[in-house]
């Protein structure tokens, strides 16, 4: 064991100590994966991240990110905290304001700078109409009846997700979900604010498979249901969304369209700085 270098930072708060936390090792080179794994247990964050060199000419760092029941190839928020780590600890991308990520689906372009971040949405590992059998899972799950549910569909980036269009923000809001009946189901849901509202949509994430039973705000999700909604034009080009709410956050997530990419941002902020003995 030695002293590593650690930051935990804020994600998509509109304000520090509002958004999703990561914790994130910025010298992880050495460490085994199960010394990773049990290190994301104990912070019990919903990812912990594990910063080490590249193996990809391109890439600026590579990351390997866990959640408490173990790695999972890309997740947003993540992301954006992993790169807020990298440049405060003073390091310098390939190409000037651009940071290139190597991890477990590629390489991930963020675009940083000054606390707001923004990620291109990587490809879709899984597209497409979810089974009658998981639908009808996801739906009992949540308390929600057939009818409730506009659209649905696999918006899988990595972690699993499957995606749930409802009616209203307020539905949203009013779930209550039954972890154990979800199972290993990764269920994001989405619903439109009342007109005059701060953002667009409300967003909630169940991933009880993960060891996380509600993520307060989710960059991976929200990448996934922006490349759905938008695509299938339920959703505009450029929209906000409130995450966090039942939880006692403040979550803002900005998705826009540029350069025929659909861009994930958000505000950055580190909350604690120091070492770790792993």
């Amino acid at each position: 064991m030695r002293d590593r270098w650690f930051k935990q930072v804020d994600v998509f708060g509109t304000r520090p100590y509002l958004g999703n936390p990561v914790a994130v090792v910025l010298d992880a080179d050495g460490l085994s994966e199960s010394a990773m794994a049990a290190f994301a247990r104990w912070t019990n964050l919903s990812e912990t991240t594990f910063l080490l060199p590249p193996t990809q000419s391109e890439a600026d760092y590579r990351v390997r990110i866990f959640t408490p029941g173990g790695e999972i190839p890309f997740a947003g928020h993540p992301t954006l905290g992993s790169c807020h780590a990298w440049l405060e600890a003073g390091n310098t991308p390939h190409y000037p304001g651009v940071v290139i990520q190597e991890c477990g689906v590629g390489l991930v372009t963020l675009h940083a700078s000054a606390g707001m971040a923004a990620f291109g949405a990587p490809p879709l590992i899984r597209s497409g109409d979810l089974e009658d059998s998981v639908l009808a899972q996801a739906t009992k799950a949540l308390g929600l009846k057939p009818e409730q549910v506009k659209a649905s569909n696999w918006i899988d980036n990595g972690p699993g997700w499957l995606g749930l269009l409802l009616s209203d923000a307020e539905t949203v809001l009013s779930l209550k979900p039954d972890a154990a009946a979800l199972g290993s189901l990764a269920v994001g849901v989405i619903g439109p604010q009342r007109d005059g509202g701060d953002t667009d949509f409300e967003v909630r994430a169940f991933a009880p498979g993960h060891g996380v039973p509600e993520d307060p705000v989710t960059g991976s999700l929200n990448a996934g249901l922006a490349q759905w909604l938008i695509g299938a034009g339920l959703a505009p080009d450029r929209y906000t969304v409130t995450q966090g709410t039942v939880l006692g956050r403040d979550g803002l997530i900005r998705i826009f369209s540029r350069d025929r990419k659909i861009w994930i941002g958000g505000e950055t902020a580190t909350c604690i700085d120091g070492t770790v003995r792993i």
